[in-house]
Formats: C-alpha cells, sequence, structure tokens
C-alpha cells in the first residue's frame, strides 16, 4: 500500500466511519478493488486529507455537488458522513439553498428530502 492509500483510509474512516468503511472492503472483490484503491488515494488521500478546506466545508461542497449532479444516492452517506465533520444541518441546508439557486429547485428539493428522511434515521431534528 502506498503512504496516500494509508493516509486516505485514515481520512475515509475518520469522515464515514469505520462500520461504513469495514462494509465496503468486506464485499471488495477483484473486480472493483482498483476503484477502491483509486477512490482512497484519491479522494480520501488527496482531496479529502488536504487541509486547505476543512472538513466541515468539505462536506457542504461535496452534498452541494452531489445534489447539482443529480447523484442523490450518495447522499445519505455523505449527510451521515456530516455527523463526523461539523457540518451541521443548517450548513448543509445552505449548500442546499446554493443547489436550488444555481443548479435547479427540483434537485435541491430532492436533496433536502433525503436528507431529512437521513437525519430522521440518525435522531437528528431537523
Amino acid at each position: 500500500m502506498t503512504d496516500r492509500f494509508e493516509t486516505g483510509m485514515k481520512t475515509r474512516r475518520a469522515v464515514l466511519g469505520d462500520a461504513h468503511v469495514d462494509r465496503a472492503q468486506s464485499s471488495l472483490s477483484d473486480f472493483d478493488a482498483p476503484f477502491q484503491t483509486m477512490i482512497t488515494e484519491g479522494a480520501w488521500g488527496t482531496l479529502w486529507s488536504d487541509p486547505a478546506i476543512p472538513g466541515r466545508e468539505r462536506s457542504m461542497l461535496t452534498l452541494a455537488l452531489l445534489a447539482a449532479m443529480g447523484n442523490f444516492d450518495e447522499i445519505p452517506m455523505h449527510i451521515r458522513a456530516s455527523q463526523n465533520t461539523g457540518a451541521t444541518p443548517q450548513d448543509v441546508m445552505q449548500a442546499f439553498l446554493h443547489v436550488a439557486v444555481y443548479a435547479g429547485v427540483p434537485k435541491a428539493n430532492h436533496a433536502i428530502k433525503l436528507a431529512k428522511k437521513t437525519y430522521g434515521e440518525l435522531g437528528v431534528e431537523v
């Protein structure tokens, strides 16, 4: 393993939680191992590990981009991760308000519905 992989795995676990990463690793196969290595080194070992932007803001950026691009399957995972990065529900709402203005109300509306459901599952009142 590379240093970037090790750094990425540490950051990935800090943001997503051990349970999530352990589940992903337990289903790892020869087929998807190259993809998991790439995201661990690139997304987590480089981008998310860079101290230039704190985790709170990275959560907000990530959630806004996921919603704006219509990548809704990833939103619940990153809402759960926001509990570890310090992004509050109010921060997340601000990100989704930006999505509404700059990428479309329907995308923001769907993202907000997913966030409310996920926060409910976490026992976070919104």
